[in-house]
């Protein structure tokens, strides 16, 4: 298992998805975002000794959502999922949109709609804790596949974690970070902070690890699909230095669809 802190666990579920407990010390109140799969959700909680009373829904996909049926039973938590996701999170309790906010124990966390990987996509951003939950949105060096939309939407969803500050932890729902760092690579050869976190990833690899959770400011150092109004990236794609940061983002995003 792999600890972001005294408060926070993250772990694999399947083959790469991130498992992650947040628990707040006040109350121990805890929720999963997201479960992919059951059995390492609990686990995590037998190692950790915490009681689960919330799981926090970034969006419907099955990769996501399969183990909440076990989980709920066993451990009675409250589900919260988008209310866009439909009947098609099981056993949901609240449904949120835009602008609502939810809380475990203490913390409180704004509700954003972030759509572009999905229609029901959102993320949940505890903004005094300094964390954000981004799901299948923003990943460590990249960024989710556009699926239920043009690509401007997933960019104006990305844009609006450059506001947050630098020093804010953003949790993936995916570790793929190898396979993004790669391309980042491609797409910013010449950046020496993307060499140094491509090293960092392939040490952490090496010992069973991943790069999740990110940072904001190291995302927005690193990331190409962040770093679209630098000339660099823009270059990449064959545009002009000076061209619209939503272009650069679509034809960045198409590249990665075939790299």
């Amino acid at each position: 298992m792999s600890a972001a802190g005294p408060w926070i666990r993250t772990f694999l579920c399947r083959s790469d998805n991130i498992g992650v407990l947040i628990r707040d010390p006040e109350t121990g109140d805890c929720a999963s975002i997201d479960v992919p799969e059951a059995g390492p959700v609990l686990a995590a909680l037998e190692e950790t000794g915490w009681r689960l009373t919330d799981i926090l829904v970034t969006h419907r996909h099955a990769d996501h959502v399969e183990g909440i049926p076990e989980v709920k039973a066993r451990t009675g938590a409250k589900v919260t999922a988008p209310a866009k996701a439909g009947d098609a999170v099981p056993d949901v309790d609240r449904t949120v949109v835009e602008g609502d906010r939810v809380r475990v124990g203490q913390l409180e966390a704004e509700v954003w709609e972030t759509p572009g990987h999905c229609a029901d996509h959102v993320s949940y951003v505890f903004r005094d804790a300094g964390v954000a939950f981004a799901g299948d949105t923003l990943f460590t060096l990249g960024c989710g596949r556009v699926m239920e939309a043009e690509p401007a939407t997933l960019w104006h969803s990305l844009e609006r974690f450059l506001a947050l500050p630098d020093a804010t932890e953003v949790y993936s729902g995916h570790d793929y970070v190898l396979s993004n760092a790669r391309f980042a690579l491609a797409a910013d050869p010449d950046n020496a902070a993307l060499k140094e976190r491509m090293a960092e990833a392939e040490r952490l690899k090496a010992q069973d690890r991943f790069l999740i959770p990110s940072t904001i400011g190291a995302e927005k150092a690193t990331n190409p699909f962040l770093r679209v109004a630098e000339p660099a990236v823009a270059r990449s794609v064959d545009l002009a230095p000076d061209a619209e940061a939503e272009a650069v983002f679509t034809a960045l995003r198409a590249w990665k669809n075939r790299f």
